[in-house]
């Protein structure tokens, strides 16, 4: 496979899925602002979304507050954000339409759908009800896209660069998400363990689709350590660090089976893969949950970068 033909489909992947996780964040504060503010806290939920985007300079040289209005139309629609979700599923269907050949026609039928479908939702108009609607139009979108791929796509080396590219950035989403609860999210009046920080935490599992899955696991209360596990060392968990590593380290393996021969980037998951592996809830929060998450961030990028030196170059 040309590395240019690599290249569109690992990005195609990477930003599909990271509209998939700004549509989570925009859930996620949507649930927090509607939540009863009994404990007399002031809580800053719009702006930990900017946060975990990864959009403060841009939004701040944009706006002088964070409201739903700004956030929405900034994380949403906004042109001169490269990472909106308008601008996502552009991009995304430019890297698809100079693959089609290498896409099944589900796969392009959900791209280039939800491209038009997303004219029907206009800025500064998306709030409330609509907001909600479109937060589950991306949503769906998401998992049409990846079902679709999953469910139709050859296992060739096509569809090892499509898996690469959402895990990538799966990683990168699940691992920010948790990070700015940490850091940002809870105010600092605000007791920790309290009500303000247990619906939080709620908010947490339900933007990455395991609340579900929480109490399947844990049978139990919602619990800081407890929700950081689930996300960071449970390998049953799809969005977790682990899995998402899990699989990385199995597709690059796969990759240097297809081409024969292995690199950098499969020497960096296996690493990564087993530091997961050897990590104890206790002692990553013992050390430093921010600081660990940081880390990560850090070695996750190295990978991205890894496997654009080592096939998309």
């Amino acid at each position: 496979m040309l590395a240019r033909t690599a290249d569109n489909l690992y990005w195609l992947a990477r930003y599909m899925e990271r509209a998939d996780a700004l549509a989570c964040i925009l859930d996620a504060a949507q649930r927090l602002v509607a939540m009863p503010q009994a404990t007399g806290a002031t809580t800053n939920e719009w702006e930990s979304a900017v946060a975990t985007a990864g959009c403060v300079p841009g939004f701040r040289a944009k706006y002088d507050k964070a409201d739903a209005r700004t956030v929405v139309e900034f994380l949403a629609f906004a042109p001169e954000n490269p990472a909106s979700i308008r601008n996502c599923l552009d991009i995304g269907r430019q890297n698809a339409r100079a693959v089609r050949t290498a896409l099944t026609g589900e796969m392009w039928d959900a791209i280039n759908g939800a491209w038009l479908e997303l004219h029907n939702f206009k800025p500064g108009k998306t709030h409330g009800e609509e907001l909600s609607r479109f937060i589950s139009f991306i949503k769906e979108t998401s998992l049409r896209f990846d079902g679709s791929a999953f469910r139709t796509m050859l296992r060739n080396d096509a569809y090892l660069f499509s898996r690469l590219g959402i895990l990538i950035e799966r990683a990168d989403a699940t691992a920010r998400i948790l990070d700015v609860k940490y850091h940002v999210l809870l105010p600092e009046p605000a007791r920790v363990g309290g009500p303000l920080d247990y619906f939080q935490w709620v908010s947490i599992l339900r933007s990455v689709s395991a609340r579900t899955s929480y109490h399947w696991v844990y049978r139990d209360s919602v619990k800081p350590w407890l929700v950081a596990d689930l996300l960071i060392l449970n390998r049953q968990m799809p969005r977790s660090l682990a899995s998402c590593y899990e699989n990385l380290s199995r597709y690059l393996d796969d990759l240097a089976q297809f081409y024969g021969r292995q690199g950098n980037s499969q020497r960096l998951a296996r690493g990564m893969l087993t530091t997961l592996s050897n990590a104890k809830m206790e002692d990553i929060f013992q050390s430093g949950l921010h600081e660990f998450i940081g880390k990560f961030l850090v070695e996750n990028n190295r990978l991205g970068n890894a496997i654009t030196e080592q096939y998309l170059a």
